[in-house]
């Protein structure tokens, strides 16, 4: 098969079109020939290198997290899917026109949800989602989703409106009117110190930015509250020690991306794609989602 193969950490120019051994499913998993994959940040901080502590690249090896395509093969014990499937996961090893993927984090597109676009979805929806699970938000309850213009962000907000609690959208101030798009209840910007300062005491607070924005939201969350977020805890943590800081890392799961996807398909949750580029374009992709923007980049085999 031919995959976008990393033989050293570096910038773009590192991720090279070739031909690389095609993956043989074992016990459990199934082979997926890939229609599309899309990138993320963690992509290319493997990349350059800047997980290798605790995510490293096995030279030379193979990046990607989302995966849709169609079933090719089954391996031994997997039932419920058969060759044909149009399928979806959270994965490894993506970037590349075959992927193994574990059968019990794999699911089946949702009927009416189109292949490409759901490359989109696994890693950002599933992210979302969880970070609002693990607040143990309640329905009544107030959440401010902080970076809700991102793709995550915009997860969260409607995870949370789906659990029946009111939904503070906080964002910059230059992203407040497509914040208004999103299903938030409340729209907040987060470079503006005054309104920060009248927002009420809230039950929860669901991050995705960190930094100085999490440092000041922090101090918002009533005793007892939830401070929940996909990049560890604001450095002012300790001071605030009646807030409850909950850490999160996605994990695949299957029955929670089909729920996100259902979302997507029915136009209440909305993953913007900025741009479709060949799996050979791997590079120019990659440094392309490096400047930053809201629309995701898809990777097409």
């Amino acid at each position: 098969m031919k995959a976008v193969v990393v033989h050293q950490y570096g910038g773009p120019e590192v991720l090279k079109f070739e031909e690389y051994p095609d993956p043989a499913p074992g016990p459990g998993e199934v082979q997926v020939r890939v229609a599309a994959t899309s990138v993320n940040p963690i992509d290319y901080k493997r990349r350059a290198g800047l997980t290798k502590d605790y995510y490293p690249i096995q030279f030379p090896g193979l990046i990607g997290v989302d995966i849709a395509g169609t079933v090719v093969k089954i391996g031994p014990g997997v039932q419920g899917f058969s060759a044909g499937d149009q399928v979806f996961a959270m994965a490894a090893n993506t970037y590349a026109e075959l992927c193994v993927v574990n059968a019990a984090t794999l699911a089946k597109i949702p009927k009416g949800l189109d292949l490409i676009q759901a490359a989109a979805l696994p890693l950002v929806t599933t992210t979302g989602n969880q970070l609002i699970s693990a607040s143990g938000i309640k329905a009544g309850q107030t959440v401010l989703v902080v970076g809700a213009a991102g793709n995550v962000g915009r997860s969260a907000v409607f995870t949370a409106k789906q659990r029946g609690a009111t939904v503070i959208a906080a964002v910059l101030g230059s992203q407040e009117d497509e914040a208004e798009t999103i299903g938030a209840d409340q729209v907040v910007a987060t470079d503006d110190d005054n309104a920060i300062a009248n927002l009420p005491m809230l039950d929860v607070v669901a991050d995705t930015v960190n930094g100085k924005t999490a440092e000041k939201l922090i101090a918002k969350v009533k005793p007892g509250g939830v401070f929940a977020s996909v990049l560890g805890a604001p450095r002012n943590a300790s001071t605030y020690t009646s807030v409850r800081v909950v850490p999160v890392v996605a994990k695949p799961d299957a029955r929670t991306l089909q729920f996100m996807a259902e979302g997507v398909r029915d136009g209440k949750l909305v993953i913007p794609i900025s741009r479709k580029m060949p799996l050979s374009k791997a590079a120019e992709a990659q440094a392309a989602a490096e400047k930053g923007g809201v629309g995701k980049v898809l990777l097409v085999a």
